[in-house]
């Protein structure tokens, strides 16, 4: 394969070792360069000219996408009300940069190679915890733990060095089938009311039950892609409902836009003793 293809298929850009690695000589490289199919930044990094805008920019300036911006490339699930400005690490005490976004000057937590443009997973859920707020933080965290398979375990052993971290480390459990899942847990938990996840009833494990009789399902935004899954889903409502649960269902729209209706409905259930056998 040739350099511009090589570096097409690793998101347009790559460092200088790892090229050599893959048996690209500097002259290679040097008249790639000139010829215009690539260009140099900061020395050590070889660049497509349309190559990924993000890591070419860290590149650039010397550090590493971090953060909310890690999350967005690793596919965690991050409320949409969340900024969306870039977010970029830093070492600490190195030579300021203009850059209009986010930066963080902090010590890594796991190293990552000098090839890499990525911080590690782990400096990504620090930077997460003390950069938005506390339930922001958590939804992400449990995002990051499902998607990433994180050991929970593993998690509390790292010496997170903010006590935000270390607050998500300790609460984050690991249920949570999506971040409306974790909206709801850590509101509704501060209700002091008996509160248990993917519990399975019927067959099928349920989002939420309150108490011993409140079933509450919660449909992501992208719920219910085909007719198969409304039928199977209104199936086993009926069968829970045939069993004596109460079940409430609620739309992606209604947790994040609408929460104090949601809550008030759910409210008024407990109130009427639904969640008690």
């Amino acid at each position: 394969m040739d350099l511009v293809g090589w570096l097409a298929a690793r998101a347009g850009i790559a460092h200088r070792d790892d090229l050599a690695g893959a048996g690209f000589t500097p002259r290679v490289i040097a008249d790639e360069v000139a010829a215009g199919r690539a260009r140099r930044v900061r020395r050590v990094w070889i660049a497509l000219p349309h190559g990924d805008a993000e890591l070419t920019r860290a590149a650039g300036l010397g550090g590493r996408v971090a953060c909310l911006s890690v999350a967005r490339r690793r596919g965690w699930w991050i409320p949409e009300n969340v900024d969306a400005r870039p977010h970029l690490h830093f070492r600490p005490h190195g030579r300021a940069e203009s850059f209009d976004g986010v930066s963080h000057w902090t010590k890594p937590i796991s190293p990552v190679p000098p090839t890499s443009l990525l911080e590690s997973v782990e400096d990504a859920l620090a930077h997460i915890a003390s950069c938005v707020d506390p339930e922001t933080a958590l939804v992400v965290w449990e995002s990051a733990i499902r998607t990433e398979r994180l050991s929970l375990d593993a998690l509390r052993r790292v010496r997170w060095p903010s006590r935000a971290a270390a607050a998500c480390a300790a609460e984050a459990d690991g249920l949570s089938d999506s971040g409306l899942e974790t909206i709801a847990i850590v509101r509704l938990s501060r209700w002091g009311v008996p509160i248990r996840q993917q519990v399975f009833l019927a067959g099928h494990p349920v989002d939420l039950l309150i108490g011993e009789r409140l079933v509450v399902q919660l449909d992501g935004f992208a719920h219910h892609s085909s007719s198969k899954d409304r039928t199977r889903d209104l199936r086993h409502d009926a069968e829970l409902r045939l069993r004596g649960f109460t079940v409430l269902r609620f739309s992606y729209a209604q947790v994040v836009h609408d929460w104090p209706a949601v809550e008030r409905t759910i409210g008024r259930a407990i109130a009427a003793g639904d969640h008690l056998a």
